[in-house]
């Protein structure tokens, strides 16, 4: 299972699912903030006892300032199938008030699928609103939550 939040900020692009979508506000990180993709490669780290995102693309690293966060996806996908995992197939809700997410879906799932290496089928991505409740509610930031499945790769041994 991952989480992720960041903060909405005037002045920046907002990235959802590897996908730029256009909106008044961006997300606020060391990277592009892509909350789905950190929630994504949080889910698939944990899944394998690998940590978390934090500690492979720490936010105090040069190296990661403004990255692309596909490319920490298809890192920690890589990092996978070297220890001898493959995933099967990743569920996620992102949490925003707006822009409205549903017309960007297919998308989003269609970048994201070749970075892990599985089909648009085994890749689920809900949109949802807190009903104006918590930061998300008044647009002050966006969450994601997603849960991966993997399992043993026969192929790699």
């Amino acid at each position: 299972m991952g989480y992720d939040v960041h903060q909405l900020i005037e002045g920046r692009d907002l990235w959802l699912g590897g996908v730029k979508i256009a909106h008044s506000k961006g997300l606020l990180g060391h990277s592009d903030a892509d909350v789905l993709i950190h929630a994504i490669c949080d889910a698939l780290l944990g899944a394998v006892s690998l940590r978390d995102i934090g500690y492979h693309f720490p936010d105090t690293d040069p190296r990661y300032k403004n990255i692309d966060s596909k490319q920490l996806l298809r890192t920690v996908t890589d990092l996978l199938h070297t220890e001898g995992w493959a995933i099967g197939n990743v569920d996620a809700t992102i949490c925003a008030e707006a822009p409205k997410l549903n017309p960007h879906v297919e998308r989003m799932k269609e970048t994201l699928a070749p970075l892990m290496d599985i089909g648009v089928e085994d890749i689920s991505i809900k949109a949802t609103t807190t009903e104006r409740l918590g930061f998300v509610g008044r647009e002050e930031g966006m969450a994601a939550h997603a849960v991966a499945l993997v399992e043993r790769d026969d192929t790699s041994f």
